[in-house]
């Protein structure tokens, strides 16, 4: 069975929907979901068939004139279909970056809680923050940019693109199917974030215009 990604005007969600995005039991209640739905454009939600999968509240916009893909709210259902579904939704992403942003290269920022995450950056360049780099000058204003649009830049601190506590209204919420491929370097990156207190970690990267080419392709 093929794998069905579509997206909408989160604005035209209807409370049945919201419900269905709420039974797929994951780390978001339907609070959460509420709140996605007031500040995201967009809603884009993965199918095998009638059954929901996973779903991303997202948007493009401009950042000071730079194109950006903003992830407000990601969740992959725990399936042995994980894989295709993050591959799916990611896409699609790319794809609405293409198509609004032809020609140009074009930032992907997110909250995550942990490294399993990031398997959803791996085609960008310059993932920032990374093991190996230290992040200076325009990397950290780009991590308080994003901070500011996520509303979490309260409890946001530059050098570690960690914001403390109260700043999951919304992340990329994945577990890796093959954790034990994740590089122990990024994996300990996380460690300083208090997932449990409601602490996250910013993390962005750039796709070259060539790239997207082909990364938005359909």
């Amino acid at each position: 069975m093929a794998l069905d990604v579509s997206t909408n005007d989160a604005a035209a969600l209807s409370d049945t929907d919201l419900d269905e995005l709420a039974l797929m039991e994951d780390a978001f209640s339907a609070g959460h979901l509420s709140k996605a739905q007031e500040e995201w454009v967009l809603i884009t939600t993965a199918r095998f068939g009638d059954k929901l999968h996973g779903y991303t509240f997202s948007t493009l916009e401009r950042i000071g004139g730079t194109p950006c893909v903003l992830l407000g709210l990601m969740s992959v259902r725990r399936s042995s279909k994980r894989d295709q579904v993050l591959r799916g939704l990611i896409g699609e992403a790319y794809h609405r970056a293409l198509m609004a942003f032809p020609d140009e290269d074009v930032v992907v920022g997110s909250r995550f809680v942990n490294a399993d995450g990031l398997e959803a950056f791996k085609d960008l360049r310059e993932v920032t923050p990374s093991p190996d780099s230290n992040a200076v000058g325009e990397e950290r204003a780009w991590g308080r940019r994003l901070a500011k649009r996520f509303g979490v830049d309260a409890k946001y601190d530059a050098k570690t693109f960690i914001s403390k506590s109260g700043a999951q209204s919304g992340y990329l919420d994945h577990e890796s199917s093959k954790p034990e491929r994740i590089d122990t370097e990024v994996v300990s990156m996380f460690e300083p974030v208090p997932a449990n207190r409601g602490g996250v970690m910013i993390v962005y990267g750039w796709t070259m215009a060539e790239d997207l080419l082909k990364l938005g392709k359909r």
